[in-house]
């Protein structure tokens, strides 16, 4: 059984281009990043806050004239149309051996770069990398087989299956199971200070703050 912090990030973090997120958890992972990838169109923000980054990673499509000038040499350009951004900062990054991954920026804007975004979490796990992406409002987690999730009583929860064909826990308000639509396992709430999840495959985690 893996025990889960939802709170844990890493020091390698994506910025996507989603809303520039303002809650202080996320802010919080931007400062105490070692390494920062910027995805494509989310450097022309970013660099406007002055913070520090170390790579704008893309098809090239949305980053700004002014940004490709003053930083062509942090800019790398990859024309893979079967990928978006967010992946190809995710493959940049484990090219490098680094297979644990924060990712913020990935939602906002456009609801169906959001939903894409979100559900790349699990192509990732199947790959090896661990990556989690925090919102202004929760934390998105993949999970394989049977775990245990550090929470606070009452948080909300929800739960996406991806293909379990069985799911107990033990920690939550309603009983799941190997639900086969996305919004069954939505609206659940935490009543201790851990979660038991059995199951026997992958599925998505939400948190709330």
């Amino acid at each position: 059984m893996t025990t889960i912090d939802p709170y844990k990030y890493s020091q390698f973090v994506i910025v996507g281009n989603g809303e520039f997120p303002t809650s202080p958890l996320s802010l919080k992972i931007i400062k105490d990043a070692t390494n920062v990838i910027l995805c494509d169109g989310a450097a022309n923000s970013y660099i406007k806050t002055g913070r520090n980054f170390d790579i704008i990673i893309g098809d090239g499509d949305s980053v700004s004239d002014e940004v490709k000038q003053d930083y062509a040499s942090k800019i790398i350009i990859n024309s893979d149309q079967e990928t978006n951004d967010q992946t190809k900062a995710v493959n940049f990054l484990y090219a490098k051996g680094i297979s644990d991954v924060s990712i913020i920026g990935a939602t906002g804007k456009r609801e169906d770069h959001s939903l894409g975004n979100i559900s790349l979490l699990i192509d990732y796990m199947q790959r090896g990398v661990n990556a989690k992406i925090f919102t202004d409002y929760g934390v998105f987690i993949p999970i394989t087989g049977n775990s245990k999730i550090l929470v606070n009583p009452k948080q909300k929860v929800s739960i996406f299956n991806y293909n379990c064909t069985e799911m107990l826990a033990i920690g939550l308000k309603y009983p799941i199971r190997a639900f086969n639509a996305l919004w069954q396992g939505t609206l659940n709430e935490a009543t201790n200070k851990e979660i038991i999840i059995n199951a026997n495959g992958q599925y998505l985690l939400y948190l709330a703050y």
